[in-house]
């Protein structure tokens, strides 16, 4: 097998997938903005590269047969080029999308146009479109500590992933046959409205934490502050607002994929306890 490239190779699933592959003895190459700051296996093959300049990118598929692609941020701007590369030099392309509900008043995200393109130009891609990621709810952890989550939409139900589950599906994806033109929901096991998720925490880090709903505009200017993008700040305020009268679907698709059960929410508290200390 020629080599993997693994984009994100620094995030929490990128992270995940490089080493998963490495230590499955596979020739994996990771791009990142910054080799000095990367910290993966010895035998990794690290390259610079920016998926928002896309000239960097396809000195990095050289002898690349497959990709694992998280995009960068919240748009779509420089995507085109991105995957015109891709679909010049690679086979398979396995796309880290979401899992965006059919019956939602959400504006479009950038998720949807990267699959578009994907579809329209790489021949053979696998989309995984996870539930929320469990390590979202780090963002809580300053407010964890004091007790008390402000946050809208308390009652919304959601079935979060854990990180490691995301990346052991990717692997899978990338390393076995069957899965061309596929696109995979997966899920956590849990649905867990999001004050349930604050007080498995707290009983997790031995905290006491209990929610408090937070105005949506509120909430609106935080998030506009710390994304910048306003059209993926009100598409995930109108998700969130529509898990609560229709909670997110579970799905077994991670046990169907891998043979054993998705991990739970409380498993994921339990990894990250130190975070929220």
């Amino acid at each position: 097998m020629n080599k993997i490239l693994v984009t994100g190779a620094t995030g929490n699933v990128g992270g995940h997938v490089v080493t998963e592959l490495a230590r499955a003895g596979l020739s994996v190459r990771a791009l990142v903005r910054d080799p000095s700051r990367a910290r993966l296996p010895e035998q990794v093959d690290v390259v610079t590269g920016d998926l928002t300049r896309p000239e960097t990118v396809e000195p990095a598929l050289a002898g690349v047969e497959k990709v694992f692609l998280v995009w960068p941020g919240f748009a779509a701007q420089t995507a085109e080029p991105v995957v015109e590369a891709l679909a010049k030099h690679v086979r398979h392309v396995v796309y880290l999308s979401a899992n965006v509900p059919e019956e939602s008043d959400a504006p479009p995200i950038f998720h949807q146009e990267l699959e578009r393109l994907i579809r329209a130009s790489v021949p053979n891609w696998t989309f995984l479109r996870p539930s929320g990621f469990a390590t979202n709810t780090l963002g809580w952890a300053d407010q964890i500590r004091t007790g008390v989550v402000h946050w809208p939409y308390g009652q919304a139900a959601r079935a979060l992933i854990h990180e490691k589950d995301i990346a052991a599906v990717g692997v899978h994806v990338l390393t076995s046959a069957g899965h061309g033109g596929a696109a995979y929901p997966i899920t956590g096991p849990d649905l867990l409205t999001q004050a349930e998720q604050v007080r498995i925490i707290g009983e997790v880090t031995g905290r006491e934490a209990r929610w408090e709903d937070m105005p949506p505009e509120e909430a609106r200017e935080h998030l506009l502050a710390a994304w910048g993008d306003a059209n993926f700040v009100d598409s995930a305020l109108a998700g969130w607002r529509s898990f609560v009268d229709s909670p997110e679907q579970v799905t077994d698709m991670v046990e169907k994929l891998l043979g054993r059960p998705a991990l739970s929410f409380r498993s994921w508290a339990r990894d990250h306890e130190a975070d929220f200390r």
